[in-house]
């Protein structure tokens, strides 16, 4: 089956032809309007609208209207502030600083218990431009954004540091959870540093959509790194990330949920995922290194392109099912990506749906399972190495309850296509074991089964001897 790439734009119609209550990533930061825009995609949404998962076909045909420059303004990425009638802030402890006008503000000092609120209107554009800021909270966030149409975060050429170091105080029904959070779009960009410390929650969080084009982030949290509700969109960047949770985290109440990265390097510490997007995860360039329970983790997972390496404890890349809006998949037409996962039950690709790999170079070392997947896996180009050796088709797994490969088996059940076999049984056509018997043929070996657990596809037996496990 031939694939087509899907460019990072195609999110907000997917979004928009799938569910509702989805912000808007294609934006005029130049007016204070976007209506022209927010007509357009409401239109969208009546023509397109359907209760179908969105399938590759879909996608492809959505993407023919769409270009990748309508992800980001030339205002996201711009990584230098137009400081020409800045207004100057100086933070100052047990302090409140409002901003509720739109225009360009430089923020510097020290302070304990300062916060930066913002409070526009919702058609007001704010830029915080952090230069060599420095805050440390109790309980609150440093940066919140009340109310705005976008708010940009911009870094100039120096170190800058937010720290919440308690547990966070809601702020009446609104749970503030992150040192920087905003109910509002959110674009971070600049030239400089920006190191966070959340002891208690998440670092960054975004309840529409986050943009991120540049700078360097260096991130200490509890929870989710970076999380937002409708899209993280990512073009550039420097990012270390050591969490307690998820690296990056997309998702919403409507089973939307998308995150796109097309530049930027990635160094990922996580106790839980790297990546997971509820809907789409699309990777079409960057250097990204994560080492966690699961590296990516969405329901669709497109690879166009990129340098990716994972070492996971539990699967590598996992396309799970998390929302009706699209296809479980996982897509590769590209990259170089070299995954490791640890001893037990995991799996270095696995999909709840179906698996194609249409381009690019796998690398994969599996100590069981190197390919996972429930319904139908093609591979139609690129290259596949599976523990030192180059492999022509993808093998399914066998591990956990049961073999795959139209065998049947138990304790004491039967195997089908002239084999049976029990716990002391034995099986026909010259091979011959029981739970920890021997197979004649050349080949011995314990076999794993669950009780009537059902097996679908090729057999594969893990072996005393050397047995390449693919």
């Amino acid at each position: 089956m031939k694939k087509t790439y899907i460019t990072s734009a195609i999110l907000a119609a997917l979004i928009a032809a799938s569910i509702t209550g989805c912000g808007n990533t294609a934006s005029n930061d130049s007016t204070p309007a976007a209506a022209n825009t927010s007509s357009e995609i409401s239109s969208e949404k009546e023509t397109t609208n359907s209760t179908e998962a969105k399938t590759s076909e879909t996608i492809s045909e959505l993407s023919n209207n769409k270009s990748s420059e309508d992800i980001f303004t030339e205002r996201d990425l711009e990584q230098t502030a137009d400081t020409s009638e800045a207004q100057d802030i100086t933070v100052a402890d047990n302090k409140i600083i409002d901003i509720t006008n739109e225009g360009v503000y430089v923020i510097s000092g020290t302070a304990k218990n300062c916060t930066i609120k913002v409070n526009a209107d919702d058609k007001a554009k704010v830029q915080l431009v952090l230069d060599g800021v420095s805050i440390t909270n109790d309980d609150f966030p440093a940066i919140y954004v009340v109310s705005a149409d976008k708010v940009f975060v911009t870094t100039t050429d120096s170190e800058n540091s937010l720290t919440v170091s308690g547990e966070f105080t809601a702020d009446g029904e609104t749970n503030t959870d992150a040192v920087i959070f905003s109910k509002d779009d959110l674009v971070l960009n600049g030239t400089g540093t920006l190191n966070i410390t959340s002891d208690y929650g998440n670092g960054i969080t975004c309840k529409d959509d986050m943009k991120i084009t540049g700078g360097t982030y260096n991130m200490n949290s509890a929870l989710d790194a970076f999380e937002a509700n409708d899209s993280i969109s990512i073009s550039d960047g420097k990012f270390n990330i050591n969490t307690k949770k998820d690296g990056f985290h997309c998702e919403n109440d409507e089973t939307g949920g998308t995150i796109t990265v097309t530049g930027g390097t990635f160094e990922i510490e996580g106790v839980s995922d790297g990546f997971q997007a509820c809907a789409l995860l699309q990777i079409d360039g960057g250097d990204i290194t994560v080492n966690a329970a699961e590296g990516l983790e969405a329901t669709y997972i497109l690879i166009n392109d990129g340098n990716i390496s994972i070492y996971a404890s539990d699967d590598g890349i996992n396309a799970s099912t998390t929302t009706n809006a699209y296809d479980t998949a996982v897509e590769i037409n590209g990259g170089n990506i070299n995954v490791e996962v640890g001893p037990g039950d995991t799996d270095a690709i696995d999909s709840n749906g179906s698996i194609y790999v249409n381009g690019g170079t796998i690398n994969v070392t599996a100590q069981m399972s190197s390919f996972d997947y429930d319904q139908t896996a093609e591979f139609n180009g690129g290259t596949i190495i599976i523990n030192g050796t180059e492999v022509s088709e993808i093998p399914q797994s066998m591990t956990g309850g049961g073999m795959h490969g139209g065998m049947r088996g138990g304790m004491n059940g039967e195997m089908d296509d002239g084999m049976r076999g029990g716990m002391n049984g034995e099986m026909d056509g010259g091979m011959r074991g029981g739970m920890n018997g021997e197979m004649d043929g050349g080949m011995r070996g314990r076999m794993r089964g669950g009780m009537n657990s059902d097996t679908n596809s090729n057999i594969v037996s893990e072996t005393d001897e050397e047995n390449q496990i693919f």
